[in-house]
């Protein structure tokens, strides 16, 4: 079985604050916009976001509403210009979690969160 992990959807309480972080902060580029559900091209795989109220209608499942603080996982985007990126977004008013650290193996890593309270990785890349 040969898997590739073709794209990832999250649910967003409020989708012009969803677009000005990651179109307009983060600069990635707007792929798809089909009424509620926005994609981004990231590199080989694609971010996606939907409406909570779209994604109960159109997948059946149980998704809560409002903005949730509990977290499972993070999502992690490389650049050479950590503090840049990270000092661009503090700028904005976006609430940093951790400012730039070098890790024991060398990587430069910051955490930021997003409208919905993802948390979201600014890493330089390993190696």
């Amino acid at each position: 079985m040969n898997l590739k992990m073709g794209y990832v959807i999250l649910y967003a309480e409020n989708l012009y604050k969803t677009k000005q972080f990651y179109g307009e902060l983060l600069g990635l580029e707007l792929r798809n916009e089909f009424g509620t559900y926005i994609e981004y091209d990231t590199g080989s795989t694609i971010l996606s976001f939907n409406t909570r109220e779209s994604g109960r209608e159109v997948t059946g499942l149980p998704i809560p509403d409002g903005v949730r603080k509990e977290q499972t996982f993070e999502l992690g985007f490389v650049t050479e210009e950590v503090e840049g990126v990270v000092e661009r977004l503090k700028g904005a008013g976006v609430p940093v979690l951790l400012e730039p650290i070098e890790k024991p193996w060398g990587q430069m890593v910051a955490y930021v969160e997003d409208p919905d309270g993802h948390f979201i990785e600014i890493c330089s890349p390993i190696g």
